[in-house]
């Protein structure tokens, strides 16, 4: 090797093994990698290392006149392992389109292609074809060599074809991705042709499988934020159809003795009460945000029947000049509805509500203030859990946060902040 390329040389193979090292290391210590992806990945990263081990030692006795047995066997295993990398590259596109490779006419080329240059690699010790190792320990290449590299070379360009033909089958994630990985590997085995260059193929093979991984990586952790975020609208929904049975019961006696001595309160109470199931039945089936004044008007239809039953204990006041936001569902009225429940006192004086919003550039605030009794925040009864249901959904849905602290005078102060980036987004569509 020319000595002004040795550092260039050293530097890339070692950047190539921390690659690998990184790789498998994340196929072997993540648990978000299936079962299938993490057999192959360590298998694939685990080949890949010797491959870069066998091209690291060959360089150190390629100047040795006494090591020419063992350069030829250093040459057979780089270019083996070579080509079992590929072959486990065209099986992994076929597996990540759902396509059975066995009945794949890409899948044939590819392997005919493969048995074509590993018979030429196995004639090579015995004929001239593909590369001679002089007397001094120098490679030199046959009149084969290239037309195997372009073989290589088609077995690339097949399988970049086989990803452009099935790109319908795989995620735009992992259509970009995948090309990004295969094209450089074509330009490498092309350069091959000219100048060999077997630490840079084995350099973007590694880059291009360590992409492949952050991409399942990335897909498995979206796919747990996904089932988290089941779980906790699932929750929600187990909090809804856990209504207090006693607030439905003492709803439905009010509108009954309403209808004879006030009639137009009770049909009034009868609607909102309407507007408040069917506001929480809607929720139960949303998994997106919602605008802030559908959340508002669920939790002005709740209060309307709460202030029907205690009509001189329960006062609401609102002012909510900022409602261009979105939010989880069953977000305020489950933080107004704990606030009456757990603020309000028979033996005290009556319970009084205020529920505003506020604009600080394009973050939004909802704060709900209540004169009640409060709670212990050390308690880690219902209003707690409650409290953690919703500010697990504010995490996961918007980024949100929820805080709760005692108010100067008495009661409880609940913020909920939606931050910057939410906002901003929203306000756009």
């Amino acid at each position: 090797m020319n000595d002004l390329m040795a550092p260039f040389f050293y530097a890339l193979a070692g950047a190539e093994i921390m690659l690998i090292l990184l790789g498998l290391a994340f196929a072997v210590l993540v648990p978000a990698v299936d079962k299938w992806n993490k057999h192959f990945f360590i298998s694939f990263f685990s080949f890949l290392l010797l491959y870069a081990f066998f091209c690291v030692t060959e360089d150190f006795v390629q100047n040795d006149p006494w090591a020419k047995k063992i350069k030829e066997i250093l040459y057979y295993c780089e270019t083996l392992l070579y080509l079992i990398l590929l072959l486990k590259i065209t099986f992994f596109l076929h597996h990540s389109c759902g396509e059975d490779w066995r009945k794949s006419t890409f899948f044939r080329v590819v392997a005919v292609l493969l048995s074509v240059i590993f018979i030429l690699l196995n004639i090579a010790p015995f004929s001239d074809l593909l590369y001679v190792l002089t007397e001094s320990n120098q490679f030199l290449r046959g009149p084969l060599y290239v037309p195997a590299i372009i073989a290589v070379t088609s077995v690339q360009i097949v399988n970049m074809l086989y990803l452009f033909c099935h790109r319908k089958k795989v995620s735009r994630r992992y259509f970009y991705v995948f090309s990004v990985g295969l094209a450089p590997q074509i330009v490498f085995s092309i350069v091959h042709c000219f100048v060999s260059v077997f630490t840079l193929l084995g350099f973007g093979m590694a880059v291009c499988t360590l992409s492949i991984l952050g991409i399942i990586l990335f897909d498995q952790i979206d796919q747990t934020i996904r089932q988290q975020r089941e779980i906790a609208n699932q929750r929600a929904s187990i909090m809804v159809l856990q209504m207090r049975p006693h607030f439905i019961y003492n709803t439905m006696m009010s509108i009954y003795y309403l209808c004879k001595q006030d009639p137009e309160l009770a049909q009034q109470v009868t609607m909102d009460f309407t507007t408040y199931l069917r506001r929480n039945f809607t929720a139960i089936a949303s998994e997106d945000l919602i605008p802030f004044s559908r959340e508002l008007e669920h939790t002005r239809a709740y209060l309307a029947v709460e202030q029907a039953q205690f009509s001189t204990r329960l006062f609401v006041e609102y002012d909510t000049p900022c409602v261009d936001f979105c939010l989880p569902p069953l977000t305020l009225q489950p933080i107004v509805e704990n606030a009456v429940k757990h603020g309000m006192d028979p033996d005290s004086d009556p319970l009084h509500i205020l529920i505003r919003t506020a604009g600080s550039g394009s973050s939004r605030e909802i704060i709900v203030e209540d004169t009640g009794t409060g709670f212990d925040p050390d308690d880690s009864g219902e209003p707690h859990i409650a409290m953690d249901n919703i500010r697990h959904r504010l995490a996961m849905m918007c980024s949100g946060k929820l805080t709760v602290s005692p108010r100067e005078g008495g009661g409880t102060v609940v913020r909920v902040t939606i931050p910057h980036a939410v906002v901003s987004a929203l306000s756009h569509t």
